[in-house]
């Protein structure tokens, strides 16, 4: 079979192997500007317009990917060289893949190239959206000040250039200021990040930030735009060179850098758009009048779980998160974890079967097709350590329930963040505050508590003696016996 270069000249011949875009892109006006176009964004609502779109009757809701990051010149250059193109292999639990090409990014952006002319693609009257996908570390946000952290240097460099920005917030200001000046509508901006209330989120700092920038802009700002808040699920791993070698030898389709995820997907939207949206819900999206339960649920329980398994796995040698789910006391911790300290936290989940839920993220993170990194999992937990994990602890210390399992795996990573494994091995530690964590790590040696130092991180919670002093004894118990020892007794714990 011959491969075939994915690009929109070759769709036609792409269109006999696999499915592929019915609709004409060409004819598509841009309504969506997305900041973030890594592979989550590309398997989730990218996935979500596309299918819209198979209805050719819809023209306005074509997206203009910008990539905001020096970071993202790889991902900038494939799409552009593809012409926006690219392969959504979905593995299914039966070890299938169904495959079918996206082609919902009509337009590519290269902010560090061109600045200007990402702010004038937002400022469009055509562009109705503007959604993110900035990982949680992207929004600026000190947990322990619970404010936007105008120390950022990125954020003092956009305050002194506001033409040359390299924050989003930069690029929304002055974005939207455009907009103010020419008269125009205001928009709809949309996290699509795990941040609980990421929609209130978006909308506090981006004003925290406009207060200092552009302060005649907020009364404007408030209303003239929407922050819809939104819960997001579909578990996207990184793309492996083998998904491109096997998307070459079964379909004869060269795409250098497809997207690979699970066949679940979930997208709960508070319906406030000021300015009209797509019909996601006819392709499987769900709008609320309130999404709280929703995200509280998904962030304490998958993405929780994510890092738990990820941690804990890491240490143990693991290196995806299949193998550390069916390794059974990692398993049963997790259970426990979500069944012991995470569902007390909860509340009232109307419409929600809650332990057929918790069993379906058992099944999803055991798929042996998906094979998700366990070192991307870990990436940056000091973002989401404060958003995943804090919040249940916190809850549980007001209420007295437990936190000895959570407090186990924090100081799990007190440990991992030392870098290396039980086995002596490497770990590969990508975190913004990594030299920080490794600090406190070692000085974690002579006193354990001196891992919650990082108020960014923990808050206050250090002065909790209760948890300082369950803190402690993990930490000890770690340095003395295996993981899988540890495991085991506690699990016995809570048999």
């Amino acid at each position: 079979m011959e491969n075939l270069k994915l690009n929109n000249e070759n769709l036609s011949t792409i269109s006999e192997r696999i499915a592929v875009p019915k609709y004409n892109r060409k004819t598509l006006k841009t309504g969506i500007v997305h900041i973030g176009i890594g592979g989550f964004h590309r398997a989730h609502e990218a996935f979500y317009t596309d299918q819209l779109l198979q209805d050719e009757s819809i023209k306005d809701w074509g997206i203009c990917g910008v990539a905001l990051l020096d970071f993202d010149t790889k991902i900038y250059n494939t799409l552009k060289e593809q012409d926006g193109l690219y392969t959504l292999i979905v593995k299914e639990l039966d070890g299938t893949h169904t495959k079918r090409v996206i082609g919902a990014i009509t337009e590519y952006l290269f902010a560090p190239e061109n600045p200007t002319k990402v702010i004038e693609k937002m400022a469009s009257p055509d562009v109705k959206i503007i959604t993110l996908t900035i990982t949680e570390g992207g929004y600026n946000y000190n947990e322990a000040t619970k404010n936007f952290d105008f120390t950022n240097p990125l954020i003092i460099h956009d305050l002194e250039n506001p033409n040359a920005p390299k924050t989003v917030f930069g690029y929304l200001t002055q974005a939207l200021q455009l907009r103010k000046e020419r008269g125009l509508k205001g928009l709809t901006i949309q996290s699509c990040d795990n941040i609980q209330g990421n929609g209130h989120m978006t909308q506090n700092m981006l004003l925290s930030y406009v207060s200092k920038a552009e302060p005649g802009l907020t009364d404007w700002i408030i209303e003239n735009v929407s922050f819809p808040n939104a819960m997001v699920d579909r578990i996207t791993p990184v793309t492996a060179p083998e998904d491109i070698t096997h998307l070459k030898e079964t379909s004869g389709i060269d795409d250098a850098w497809p997207v690979v995820c699970e066949p679940f997907k979930q997208w709960v939207i508070e319906n406030n758009f000021v300015a009209g949206r797509p019909a996601w819900e006819n392709v499987g999206a769900q709008f609320v009048e309130n999404v709280v339960p929703y995200e509280k649920m998904k962030l304490s329980l998958l993405n929780a779980g994510h890092s738990v398994l990820g941690i804990l796995g890491a240490l143990m040698g693991y290196n995806t998160i299949d193998e550390a789910v069916n390794d059974h006391e990692l398993k049963t911790f997790l259970k426990n974890y979500m069944d012991v300290e995470v569902t007390p936290t909860l509340g009232n989940l109307k419409g929600i079967d809650l332990e057929a839920y918790k069993q379906s993220l058992l099944e999803r993170f055991g798929n042996v097709n998906i094979k998700d990194q366990i070192d991307r999992i870990c990436s940056e937990t000091s973002a989401k350590y404060p958003i995943f994990i804090l919040p249940t602890i916190q809850s549980q210390l007001e209420d007295k329930g437990s936190i000895q399992l959570a407090a186990f795996v924090t100081a799990a990573w007190a440990i991992y963040s030392l870098g290396t494994n039980e086995n002596g091995d490497a770990l590969n530690i990508k975190d913004a505050l990594k030299h920080e964590l490794y600090k406190k790590a070692i000085e974690a040696k002579q006193n354990p508590t001196a891992f919650l130092k990082i108020e960014s991180v923990f808050g206050l919670l250090k002065q909790n003696t209760v948890f300082s002093k369950a803190f402690v004894n993990a930490y000890e118990d770690i340095t003395n016996k295996t993981i899988e020892t540890n495991l085991i007794t506690i699990n016995n714990l809570f048999k």
